[in-house]
């Protein structure tokens, strides 16, 4: 098994999802992951249903392989327990909001100037500065302030809740990891770490590209069911069948949309549906 990280320590602070599923994929990979949590009855996902031996089951499958280590962060023998890891650390991943981090004295100034080769990742919602960046939120939040949710409408034409948390896994854990490995390859040419400013909401916008695209060329933002993947072409959709189940059919390309369409005997007449997208959807 490949262990890209064998060798390299990184201290978790963080808590839920986000920080915990990038600190995992780190220690998949090899590094030693020492995950940081409240004395007493540590990180609050642990008491989550439903549960899988004493802990939740979430908590299980996100921070196994990892460490733990109870501290106090505002009690000076548990800092003085914690000095010599933050000394010899590569990786920090703390999810505090902003300024909590340096208010402790664990800030990255702080941590650098005991340890320059650290690597310090910071994930919010809205990021370390601007407008927001104390605002308190969830995955909802951050999708819906960017806009996400009304690309995701159902046939009432209202949003509708995706079944994954796609700020906290794909704007959140998966731009962290990337960024902490770029800065190690970084640090191993320069010999300095730096911090990251991992913003979820920020992260949102890359799932949008299409819809940011199309708004810039013809001036508005994309309505329901108006572009290719939200419905708007016979090409990429759902379609109920005869037992009353669903078929996701997406021949896009015209020699796949040929072939679906010899397969379910689409009369010739309504194959062309650039002509009359509505029309041949119905059929």
């Amino acid at each position: 098994m490949m262990r890209p990280l064998e060798g390299l320590t990184v201290l978790d602070f963080s808590t839920l999802l986000p920080g915990p599923m990038a600190t995992l994929l780190l220690a998949e990979a090899g590094a030693e992951v020492i995950k940081v949590e409240r004395p007493g009855r540590g990180e609050e996902m642990r008491g989550y249903d439903p549960k899988w031996g004493r802990d939740s089951v979430n908590f299980a499958l996100l921070n196994r392989g990892k460490k733990s280590l109870a501290l106090d962060l505002k009690d000076p023998a548990d800092r003085a327990r914690l000095e010599p890891l933050l000394a010899r650390a590569d990786v920090l991943v703390e999810q505090f909001r902003p300024g909590v981090m340096a208010r402790l004295g664990l800030g990255y100034d702080d941590v650098a100037k005991a340890n320059p080769r650290i690597v310090y990742c910071a994930i919010t919602g809205y990021g370390q500065t601007g407008p927001k960046r104390d605002v308190a939120g969830h995955d909802l939040n951050y999708i819906g302030d960017a806009g996400l949710l009304a690309l995701s409408t159902g046939p009432s034409d209202r949003p509708v809740l995706p079944p994954a948390l796609i700020a906290d896994i794909a704007a959140g854990a998966y731009p962290a990891v990337m960024n902490i490995l770029l800065a190690l390859a970084e640090r191993a040419r320069s010999g300095r770490g730096r911090c990251l400013d991992i913003a979820m909401h920020d992260n949102v916008f890359p799932f949008m590209y299409w819809a940011l695209g199309n708004g810039l060329a013809a001036g508005q933002w994309p309505g329901n069911g108006s572009d290719l993947v939200t419905g708007g072409t016979p090409r990429y959709r759902l379609y109920p069948t005869a037992d009353g189940r669903l078929v996701a059919a997406a021949p896009i390309e015209q020699k796949f949309w040929e072939e679906f369409c010899e397969v379910i005997g689409l009369a010739p007449e309504l194959r062309d549906d650039a002509r009359d997208p509505a029309a041949t959807g119905r059929r």
